[in-house]
């Protein structure tokens, strides 16, 4: 084979390599992650999204990191509170890599150095409350995490968002007893609530009461005066036509046969009708005279305011 035509393939294939190679250096570096970039060993750059190329042999690209807010779960941390009550809290963090080269530098496996961040964090804030305040102060605690995290993995390129405490799981005999406690304070309040239903109850029924006695005596009183005024107005008819003693016998004679046609067995007839003709003379003159007397105080009367 001739030396030219062998040169030639060796040139070409020596071509097809450098651009396979020159074609392998290109890097896209997609939405949400970056790549840190060493030449020679040591630190370079940072590769933002896009597309960039990196020097052959001298450039190295280390495996992409994801810029996008994570959440680590980490296991339950056995704590001990003030009160020397042990407890199991398992909590969660919501973290994000803010900057590639601290990340990458900064700390070796910084997962884990979170997850024992947050575990001592978490040991030494419950250990300053008691069991009752671990429990009803979860927002306190998640606040302090938080605080205490995030600044400590601020040299690790890493911003802490988020902490929480997922499940606080006290001794089987702690939380037996705490169900009994909410037991008996919900029978407390249940009966409460009875009571004052009763005492709401009772008061509706005395008040009713009291308006049906208001009602009824009221019923009476216009009863009594009603009756009353039509005696008066009767009495003052008779008066008014001044009756004479033939009228009132008469009217005796018709109260006896008024009390003839009733239902009572015994009958008392007075011996002389003339003494009921003589007792209604006796009422009118009475009646006349009274109100003579009234017509004759009121000029009296008059005369002495004057």
């Amino acid at each position: 084979m001739d030396t030219g035509v062998i040169l030639a393939i060796v040139l070409s294939i020596i071509g097809v390599a450098l651009l396979i190679a020159l074609a392998s250096r290109f890097r896209v570096v997609p939405q949400g992650r970056a790549v840190v970039v060493q030449r020679l060993g040591k630190y370079s750059r940072t590769l933002e999204t896009g597309l960039h190329w990196l020097v052959p042999v001298v450039d190295k690209a280390l495996p992409p990191i994801l810029l996008k807010e994570q959440v680590a779960d980490f296991r339950p941390s056995e704590v001990i509170t003030k009160d020397n009550v042990k407890m199991m809290i398992d909590s969660v963090v919501f973290f994000q890599v803010v900057d590639a080269r601290l990340f990458t530098y900064g700390i070796e496996r910084p997962m884990q150095a979170i997850e024992n961040l947050t575990a001592t964090t978490l040991r030494n804030i419950v250990g300053e409350l008691e069991l009752d305040e671990t429990l009803t102060s979860r927002e306190l605690v998640n606040t302090k995490m938080q605080g205490i995290i995030d600044e400590a993995t601020n040299p690790w390129g890493i911003k802490v968002h988020r902490v929480e405490l997922r499940n606080i799981l006290p001794p089987p005999a702690i939380q037996e007893s705490m169900e009994k406690q909410m037991r008996a304070e919900r029978e407390r309040r249940q009966t409460i609530l009875q009571a004052e239903g009763e005492k709401r109850s009772n008061i509706l029924v005395a008040e009713g009461e009291k308006q049906a006695a208001i009602l009824r005596a009221e019923a009476r009183k216009i009863a009594l005066l009603t009756e009353a005024e039509g005696q008066a107005a009767a009495i003052k008819k008779i008066i008014d036509a001044k009756p004479d003693a033939a009228y009132l016998t008469l009217q005796g004679f018709e109260a006896v046969k008024a009390m003839a046609d009733g239902q009572s067995t015994t009958l008392i007839v007075p011996s002389d009708l003339q003494n009921v003709a003589t007792l209604f003379s006796s009422m009118s003159e009475t009646l006349a005279a009274t109100g003579a007397l009234k017509r004759a105080a009121k000029p009296k009367a008059a005369a002495d305011k004057k």
